[in-house]
């Protein structure tokens, strides 16, 4: 039997997820036995570390600290942080470009047209500096501009609590309204969030947030509820448990970074519940699409809403959105559909019911034509590795 250690923490939802992924590949392909407590970010090395005669390390270095004492061991280890580029040791992690891609598509999609970026220290966390500068290249692309705040720390510490969110707020006051604003993870959303209501400022029709890993303890607890990226850690955890068992059982492995993705989705709640449009009859219409287009409506249900020529409403939501109300009313059914298929286990033909599909052909069809996956290859590829 394989003796693995697990040194990756409980704090963080990401992590957690990382874990269900590795349960999963154990439960599938072990057993081994496994060494894992509990702990923080940035925890000390463990004691035992220098003395264990195990097969194999599944972690999350932090610092030079946990870096050495893992490389003295000479054990072979899979790194989940990816902290460090010169380790030597395989590295899985999350492809931040989708990420950060999606982020801004959704706040695009809220009717928004002025973008920021709000994160940390660059170089704390290389992860976190590529979402920063992935976002800013999609905002850019798009013909807007993109302000960042990246924090600030004194002599390597970072500051507390009350100083960080009188800068946070001081950033905010300056920034052009309405605005949509990417944070690096669900942790700095809850502090831009907390920092509005200090500011005095409306979420989301002045400032809509949204963060990365969908913590939904943290993003509930947020005030109002912080929308979030699923960034399916899980399905991280899994393939590095794989390659770590392909490490332990002989095979060289490269030390390239595998970085993996799409992301899940996007998980909605209250932060972006905006539309920042001024067109009222648009924001009617695309409100309508939003909230009943798994419900089976048709173009001709939206256009029912036209006070004026139903043609001119079709037009004006084409200009604002970039798309036509058919396909709006697609994109949101497989939106809810992608959702279902990864957090579910509904049969396709209740999926296609449940998304204002006609019939489970169709939405086949459909979904392949614009995913270029049928319905069964995305949940057998992107679904939660529970």
């Amino acid at each position: 039997m394989l003796h693995v250690a697990l040194l990756v923490e409980t704090s963080r939802e990401y992590a957690r997820g990382l874990l269900r992924g590795v349960a999963r590949y154990h439960q599938e392909h072990g057993p081994w036995s496994i060494f894992f407590e509990p702990h923080g970010q940035n925890d000390p090395p463990p004691f035992w570390l220098k003395s264990w005669r195990g097969d194999g390390i599944l972690a999350r270095i932090d610092d030079k600290r946990m870096a050495n004492a893992i490389l003295q061991t000479g054990i072979p280890t899979v790194d989940l942080r990816g902290a460090f580029q010169n380790l030597g040791l395989p590295f899985i992690g999350v492809d931040n470009r989708p990420v950060s891609k999606l982020a801004f598509e959704h706040l695009q999609d809220c009717g928004l047209r002025n973008f920021a970026f709000c994160g940390t220290p660059r170089g704390q966390n290389p992860n976190q500096d590529r979402r920063c500068d992935y976002f800013v290249d999609s905002v850019k692309a798009a013909g807007f501009e993109c302000e960042v705040y990246l924090g600030s720390s004194r002599r390597g510490q970072a500051l507390d609590w009350d100083k960080q969110q009188r800068q946070i707020v001081k950033w905010l006051q300056q920034l052009p309204k309405p605005i949509g604003i990417m944070t690096c993870h669900d942790g700095r959303g809850h502090e831009v969030l907390d920092a509005c209501r200090r500011a005095d400022l409306h979420v989301p029709d002045e400032v809509a947030v949204i963060g990365v890993d969908n913590d939904p303890h943290l993003c509930n607890l947020c005030t109002p509820p912080l929308t979030s990226i699923d960034a399916n850690p899980s399905r991280i955890g899994y393939e590095a448990a794989r390659v770590l068992h392909s490490f332990m059982t002989g095979t060289k492995i490269k030390s390239d970074p595998v970085l993996l993705g799409p992301p899940r989705g996007v998980a909605a709640r209250q932060s972006t519940d905006v539309l920042a449009v001024a067109d009222d009859e648009v924001t009617a219409a695309i409100r309508f699409i939003r909230e009943k287009a798994v419900e089976g409506i048709r173009v001709k249900d939206v256009l029912k809403l036209a006070t004026r020529s139903p043609s001119t409403l079709e037009r004006r939501i084409k200009r604002i959105l970039g798309r036509t109300i058919k396909a709006e009313i697609t994109r949101v059914r497989l939106a809810r559909a992608k959702l279902l298929l990864g957090e579910t286990e509904l049969p396709i033909w209740k999926i296609s019911q449940r998304t204002g599909f006609s019939e489970p052909k169709y939405f086949c069809d459909v979904f392949r034509t614009n995913e270029d996956m049928t319905p069964s290859d995305y949940r057998n590829k992107f679904r939660d590795q529970v």
